[in-house]
């Protein structure tokens, strides 16, 4: 079933690339926005190389003129998947920087949404789908910042399901946990591009690593595809599904949380002691 002019942002890499490039070898009719000028032609060649019929377009979804432009392409399934993620301890991170990790994963991301939505609620039809995370229902040490991007991506997420039910828009979330693209392991990176005085630090963070073993991301490209064209009604997809007991029993624990006990979190040393990169070992 023809699904209508899918819009995906953040397509320049990652799990948007891979989804639009599927999604096109399937005959639907795909547009691929991506963050800077010069990811057009490698996105374009490699669609070329794969053969399929990809429309890629510079969307850096932080700048008002190319959100303007999208307003002409008659989106009717838009994917907001453009993000970026700053690692770091919240004590550390420089305000540019998080400024900028809300600017790209929601303040650019609502403000496309909100004209497209207007006009898939005039015409009574269409899906809003954000890629969210694990790490907006949980958070990790040193991903407080991505995490709070992902938490608000959450609540604007659900709000905009509530508004639009009756305009006949439907909204959901894909929310992948560790998942081996790079992400993850250049977020504990970010750090060497912050214009601070590293003496003020209070962490060292050439000594840390994303504190998780990761995953093929083969399952999430497969969901989304699926939730794009409205074959999976849910709502919430987290990803791998193993993981979902985990979360759900880690969200319910907050109730009975208690103050820490100064001692060192598992995860903080874990944060040490991984290598980058490490991936879950086959069972």
């Amino acid at each position: 079933m023809a699904a209508g002019t899918i819009l995906i942002t953040g397509a320049g890499s990652g799990f948007g690339k891979e989804v639009a490039l599927r999604l096109a070898a399937d005959g639907h009719e795909v547009i691929a926005g991506v963050e800077i000028i010069a990811q057009v032609s490698s996105v374009r060649a490699e669609a070329r190389e794969r053969g399929v019929d990809l429309r890629v377009e510079k969307l850096d979804v932080t700048d008002p003129g190319d959100r303007e432009r999208a307003l002409d392409w008659d989106v009717e399934v838009l994917l907001n998947n453009a993000g970026v993620s700053e690692g770091g301890s919240t004590v550390d991170i420089p305000a540019e920087r998080l400024r900028r990790q809300f600017e790209v994963n929601v303040i650019g991301p609502i403000l496309l949404t909100q004209p497209l939505a207007r006009r898939m609620a005039r015409r009574g039809s269409g899906r809003i789908v954000f890629m969210s995370s694990v790490a907006g229902l949980t958070v990790d040490p040193f991903t407080g910042a991505y995490a709070a991007s992902k938490h608000a991506v959450e609540a604007f997420a659900d709000a905009l399901d509530q508004e639009l039910a009756e305009f006949g828009v439907t909204v959901a979330t894909i929310n992948p946990g560790p998942f081996l693209t790079g992400f993850n392991d250049t977020m504990f990176e970010t750090w060497k591009e912050w214009r601070d005085d590293p003496a003020e630090r209070l962490f060292d963070y050439s000594a840390l690593a994303f504190p998780h073993e990761q995953y093929d991301p083969e399952p999430v490209y497969a969901a989304t595809v699926r939730v794009l064209l409205g074959e999976d009604r849910r709502y919430r997809h987290l990803l791998p599904a193993e993981m979902e007991p985990q979360v759900r029993e880690q969200v319910a624990a907050e109730w009975d949380r208690q103050l820490n006990d100064g001692r060192r979190p598992g995860l903080v040393q874990k944060a040490y002691d991984i290598a980058p990169a490490t991936p879950v070992q086959a069972s």
